[in-house]
């Protein structure tokens, strides 16, 4: 098949590496990633192509989008990639149109989508099917009301399938969107969308840290960088209240989105047992070698922790619902401890580090659905087939 994915991350870098792992995934078909952030040099499979829109991106209060270059006005960038996505749709003349997230948000982004969408609907025979791809929780809205049934109007208008990348047993789509009823497409749970840790990769890791094999080592991380740094400030100063141990390494990363200026600082902070770093291209691996994570809880990084075994203290942002539901969901199936600002504090924080350090690493099994991005590689392939 010849497929376009569309991708836009405003904020972090979730939504893109979620839906990179489903690109992947596609490798018997002939791939076009779309995608309008910031920039991510990320190396990419052979069957896959990348687009990259003129960038747009959101603030950590998501109050308006702005060009990512800090150069152009928002309304030229915005024409450039109208034009752009419908020129790319026209050519390819693709079997499948497979959009991240939206309608069921990215309502800033519907100058770009609708002309798309209406141009596909109206494109005649063979068509091209739409899917809507989304993650497990869907964050809360000001007009909640007004969202969903914008939301469920263009699902029936537009789109051929839903498909949720959760596990049923752990979330389920109805319980932050009310009007499941009313939307008329077929919505499928693909499972968990993650990585799997590579056994040699991990051993890879392990050995970089020059620790024994009881030596512990810990994993501070905060997903793109835009928002957390409080988190690696508290886990940096937590960590140096610990008692003096040779044999033990923390290990930062900043995200590659994290400001300069607070980049500079968390490295000033680094030191012959605390590794600072901005991003790792096999993060599920280097959790797997780690024998403890501290993050925020954004489903990334929390379908690694699941796939890579290692016990967890998480941080949800708190802006939205989404990373505290999160947590509390994942607690009865993995070994995780959320965390409030109030724990940020290097005197509560540091104990809390240490016992989980004192604590034989758990083994557990994946009692979760990971298998997310082979999934909804078949489940389009039967919704192409069946036409």
């Amino acid at each position: 098949m010849n497929i376009i994915i569309y991708c836009q991350h405003v904020l972090g870098v979730g939504h893109f590496f979620r839906t990179l792992e489903v690109a992947k995934a596609m490798k018997s078909h002939r791939v076009t990633l779309v995608t309008g952030g910031s920039r991510m040099d990320i190396r990419l499979p052979s069957h896959i192509r990348r687009v990259e829109l003129p960038g747009l991106m959101m603030d950590a209060s998501f109050s308006g989008i702005y060009p990512a270059n800090g150069r152009a006005a928002v309304e030229e960038v915005k024409k450039e990639r109208r034009q752009i996505l419908l020129d790319l749709v026209q050519t390819l003349e693709p079997d499948l149109l497979f959009i991240e997230l939206y309608p069921f948000g990215r309502k800033a982004f519907r100058f770009e989508l609708e002309p798309v969408l209406e141009y596909i609907s109206q494109a005649g025979e063979p068509p091209c099917k739409v899917v809507c791809s989304i993650r497990d929780i869907l964050v809360e809205k000001e007009d909640q009301h007004l969202h969903e049934m914008r939301a469920v109007n263009a699902l029936n208008r537009w789109f051929d399938s839903v498909l949720v990348h959760a596990d049923p047993r752990l979330i389920k789509l109805s319980e932050t969107f009310s009007r499941m009823a009313q939307i008329k497409i077929p919505i499928q749970y693909t499972g968990f969308v993650t990585p799997l840790p590579d056994p040699d990769m991990v051993r890879h890791y392990r050995k970089q840290t020059g620790l024994s094999e009881k030596g512990k080592l810990i994993v501070a991380s905060i997903g793109g960088g835009n928002v957390g740094k409080e988190l690696l400030t508290g886990v940096i100063r937590a960590y140096r209240m610990l008692p003096v141990k040779d044999d033990r390494l923390l290990w930062v990363f900043t995200g590659p989105y994290m400001d300069d200026a607070d980049k500079k600082e968390i490295h000033g902070l680094s030191g012959p047992d605390i590794r600072v770093d901005t991003f790792c291209d096999d993060f599920v691996s280097l959790l797997s070698a780690a024998d403890l994570s501290v993050s925020m809880a954004g489903y990334n990084t929390c379908m690694n922790i699941v796939a890579a075994g290692v016990p967890a203290l998480a941080w949800p942002f708190d802006h939205n619902r989404e990373q505290r539901e999160r947590v509390r969901k994942l607690i009865p199936f993995i070994p995780i401890t959320r965390l409030d600002t109030r724990d940020l504090d290097p005197a509560v924080l540091s104990p809390v580090i240490g016992t989980q350090l004192e604590q034989k690493k758990p083994l557990f099994g994946n009692r979760l659905n990971i298998s997310g991005a082979q999934q909804a590689v078949k489940m389009i392939e039967r919704l192409c087939n069946d036409h």
